[in-house]
């Protein structure tokens, strides 16, 4: 398949605001008034990547990811959905440093730490990492080692 490059509906991009003081800095991750319509956070991680390494890129069939970004990372977007108005799109957003992204279910996606330090990646997705108990089947479909994928940072 060839991506075009262009926007993708339903991905939400929004710049973290920062309070500082003497003391240090304040962000807020979200507030339920400022969600997307019908979003609701299952659960919440954060995960450290070093500079230069990617994760991705995948996608989940059912779960929305809401990423919050500290550190210099480059994100991919590919809108994967055949039902979607911008199917076919790419999105490549470089200096993704203290922003809030939020990534709809087919939208596959990557980042890449490109910063000289290590990188901070909290997500608060609406859907639990492998269902109630981490009984079901986790919601991912994972390109990053298929050499035939059209998925490629």
């Amino acid at each position: 398949m060839e991506f075009k490059e262009g926007p993708i509906e339903g991905v939400v991009i929004k710049e973290l605001q920062f309070y500082t003081d003497k003391r240090g800095w304040l962000t807020e991750l979200f507030r339920e008034d400022e969600l997307p319509e019908g979003f609701r956070p299952a659960m919440a991680y954060v995960s450290l990547t070093y500079p230069g390494i990617a994760r991705g890129p995948h996608e989940h069939k059912e779960q929305t990811d809401y990423f919050c970004f500290i550190g210099k990372f480059t994100l991919y977007l590919w809108d994967n959905r055949t039902d979607s108005p911008t199917y076919g799109n790419r999105m490549v957003i470089d200096d993704v440093d203290r922003m809030l992204v939020v990534i709809p279910p087919g939208v596959v996606h990557a980042y890449k730490n490109t910063g000289q330090g290590d990188g901070l990646v909290i997500n608060l997705p609406d859907r639990l990492y492998a269902g109630w108990g981490r009984r079901e089947p986790v919601d991912e479909v994972r390109y990053e080692d298929d050499p035939e994928s059209p998925f490629r940072l």
